[in-house]
């Protein structure tokens, strides 16, 4: 029985967007349309839904946009030929390519030749670095949001312990640093930690990305806290699951994160904000 607040990724993503738009309206107003370019390599399934679905953020927040669609067999050099390209053009803010790409494209080599500024997946390691250090950067998407949804639950995040599950480039390090900048104390965890149950049940804010369905139930919960289920999974039946057993955990936790329509809404909503801000800093708004 769930007697958990459940956090809204839809409603908190909504009224996010919904300020963005009105920001948007005044940047055009003053001649300034964000512009997004997305580079889709192969015909991958679930990347050419969250490709649409961005199309669809742009079109609806009034950004410009330009979708490039690759054959899988593209060459490296071709995609760098038209990140260079992107990178020059001023209508484009912001640039992301598509992961994950196919096996003979070095993901690596592909993200360095974005220019830092229009990074707007955060991944850049000028990015990366500025994060660590605490200086102005585009932030990971899906981390940025994690924020967000914690903030949302009115939870003070200054000086309470954060527990992060997973040490991923793309979420767990990145959501440990930002954790930090907002003042808690972070204790990670990862498939070598010895004693996590006793070091989550420590956690006011427990943010679990490990890519393992169902890995956390209320054993590892301590009464009250926010729990934020990053994870997605498909299990054999068809249907999607968190790395959070949420009947389990929701008997016990504060504020808890749906899957899906919790995180899930959050990263193309974070995505449209880098790519505002990198817009306005271009145009010298900022």
């Amino acid at each position: 029985m769930t007697t958990a607040q459940i956090i809204s990724g839809k409603q908190v993503s909504d009224d996010i967007r919904q300020n963005l738009k009105t920001e948007v309206e005044a940047l055009a107003a003053q001649g300034c349309v964000p512009g997004l370019a997305v580079v889709l390599v192969g015909e991958d399934p679930a990347s050419q839904v969250y490709v649409r679905n961005k199309a669809k953020a742009c079109e609806d927040l009034g950004f410009y946009s330009e979708v490039h669609r690759l054959e899988a067999d593209t060459p490296q050099e071709e995609l760098l030929a038209l990140v260079h390209k992107l990178n020059e053009q001023d209508n484009i803010n912001g640039i992301l390519v598509q992961l994950p790409l196919p096996g003979h494209i070095e993901e690596k080599a592909v993200i360095n030749a974005i220019a830092p500024e229009k990074d707007v997946d955060g991944f850049h390691p000028v990015n990366v670095g500025n994060l660590v250090i605490g200086d102005d950067s585009l932030l990971p998407c899906t981390p940025a949001g994690v924020i967000e949804l914690i903030k949302h639950t009115g939870l003070e995040i200054s000086g309470k312990h954060a527990v992060v599950i997973g040490r991923s480039n793309i979420v767990g390090k990145p959501v440990a640093l930002l954790l930090q900048r907002e003042n808690a104390t972070v204790t990670m965890c990862h498939s070598r930690t010895s004693n996590m149950k006793e070091l989550t049940r420590q956690a006011d804010i427990l943010v679990v990305a490990v890519g393992r369905a169902n890995f956390v139930d209320a054993s590892y919960i301590k009464p009250g806290a926010v729990v934020i289920d990053v994870g997605i999974n498909r299990l054999e039946t068809g249907k999607l699951a968190g790395d959070v057993d949420f009947e389990s955990a929701s008997s016990v936790s504060g504020p808890i994160t749906p899957v899906p329509g919790g995180v899930g809404p959050m990263t193309i909503t974070m995505l449209m904000k880098n790519t505002l801000v990198a817009a306005k800093r271009a145009h010298g708004l900022s």
